[in-house]
């Protein structure tokens, strides 16, 4: 027999339930769907989608068949011309996928093709970490603890598999090129990236991970958020390792732990993808209008005059990544420092960000604008220069990516307005007194509770 394996999330041959399942079957031809609606328009994102497809594609020998349109449409002619009786696929958790696989399924079984869904993106199936009364947990840190005692399970096997040939769209290898330049690519790059960094940087990763100008970080988010690796594979390479309280092993679970929790906050709330979760802060006012808009316009271009904040921002749009730290300290401008509401954000990130993932990213915004689980305070408000002349404290990472700040060292990369020549270079003044802002949007939190 013939099935389909419909690829989303899942680029990779190893630690795959939902391939297992598939070549259980028999033949098999490797889908991939190329949906319009979720291209995203940063070509970053767009170029290293393409460069994961392409080592894809030569992992199992230029099998790939890639098609264009609505799934709803492509998956079931793809199952009729290949003859196929299943198609088999991951789980999808996020309220778009969900909607999307729905209809899927109902074009399926009216041509009388049957539907499998094995596995998850995830180590534990959102939906299913509960606490001894049956509800979802609504704080991270006894998720966090409930969520470890079942998250170590051993990867699935790698299966023997004989490919259906198809025809199908050329993959744009032009495009894939661009994508390469962010890093390793593909299923075998993403293992060996992985590897290297627990060999020799998850040692120091608890006391680094903050440090945008020393680039620390494993960078495995896109690897997780395009499937080339599993997490089940990570956790079982750290489960391998001796416990530490506080050092690398133990901070970068926590890590991967906080990932599934946003997961899993979205499976049972839908709405939050793209509302406020609590509703203490349903009344909070945000601007809006033309200046408004010129306003978020230079925080998306960087060009706000806070250069911590810009070399995040134009780091953005060049490579479709920013370090976590900058990621908070961005988000928290636009919404504390612009009063802008925090999904105006969000979707700026998602177009743009190689590891745009909506469950982490929209709550991520959601934990900075207060309005989130395990909510930040809603007066805690980053302050932009005391945050670059912290985590990067010789301004080398300003440097980088605002080079008109290239002849300024230390904390004078942070504050240029107090260095004789600190605009020589044409560096905008800043577009808001930081000290301002952040009294009104402290007196706008106050009123929206009622204060």
């Amino acid at each position: 027999m013939t099935s389909i394996w419909w690829i989303r999330r899942d680029l990779r041959l190893a630690d795959n339930p939902a391939l297992v399942a598939a070549a259980a079957q028999g033949e098999v031809v490797p889908l991939i769907v190329r949906d319009p609606r979720l291209a995203g328009t940063g070509r970053p994102r767009r170029a290293r989608l393409e460069a994961s497809l392409v080592a894809l594609d030569e992992a199992m020998n230029g099998a790939l068949v890639v098609r264009t349109g609505d799934p709803a449409d492509v998956v079931p002619e793809v199952a009729d011309e290949a003859g196929a009786t299943s198609v088999h696929v991951t789980g999808e958790y996020t309220p778009f996928g969900r909607r999307r696989d729905e209809r899927v399924v109902e074009r399926l079984e009216e041509a009388g093709i049957e539907a499998v869904a094995t596995g998850t993106p995830y180590a534990v199936e959102p939906g299913t970490v509960l606490s001894g009364q049956g509800t979802p947990y609504k704080v991270f840190t006894p998720f966090s603890k409930a969520w470890r005692e079942i998250a170590y399970v051993d990867p699935a096997p790698r299966p023997e598999v004989e490919w259906v040939r198809l025809h199908g769209e050329d993959l744009d290898h032009e495009l894939a090129g661009f994508g390469r330049g962010s890093g390793p690519v593909g299923e075998a790059e993403a293992l060996r990236h992985w590897r290297e960094f627990v060999d020799e940087r998850l040692a120091d990763y608890g006391d680094q991970r903050n440090r945008p100008d020393l680039d620390t970080t494993s960078r495995m988010s896109v690897h997780l958020k395009l499937g080339e690796i599993h997490p089940r594979t990570m956790l079982a390479d750290l489960h391998d390792l001796a416990p530490d309280d506080e050092g690398g092993v133990e901070r970068y679970v926590t890590e991967l732990a906080w990932r599934e929790f946003y997961a899993d906050v979205l499976w049972h709330r839908p709405d939050s993808a793209w509302s406020d979760l609590r509703d203490e802060l349903r009344a909070m006012p945000y601007d809006s209008g033309p200046d408004t808009a010129a306003l978020v316009d230079a925080w998306r271009e960087g060009r706000t005059g806070f250069p911590f904040v810009d070399a995040g921002m134009r780091q953005l749009l060049e490579q479709g990544w920013m370090h976590n730290r900058l990621r908070m300290v961005t988000a928290s401008f636009l919404v504390k420092d612009l009063h802008v509401w925090w999904p105006v954000g969000a979707q700026h990130f998602l177009d743009h960000l190689i590891d745009g993932d909506i469950a982490s990213n929209n709550h991520g915004w959601q934990w900075v604008a207060g309005t989130g689980t395990d909510a930040a305070p809603y007066f805690r408000v980053f302050n932009p220069v005391g945050q670059g002349r912290r985590f990067d404290p010789d301004g080398a990472y300003v440097r980088r990516w605002v080079p008109e700040l290239a002849h300024l060292d230390g904390a004078a990369a942070h504050e240029p307005w107090k260095v004789l020549d600190g605009y020589a270079h044409g560096y905008p003044e800043p577009i808001v007194d930081h000290a301002e802002e952040r009294r009104a949007a402290l007196d706008r939190y106050d009123r929206a509770r009622g204060r």
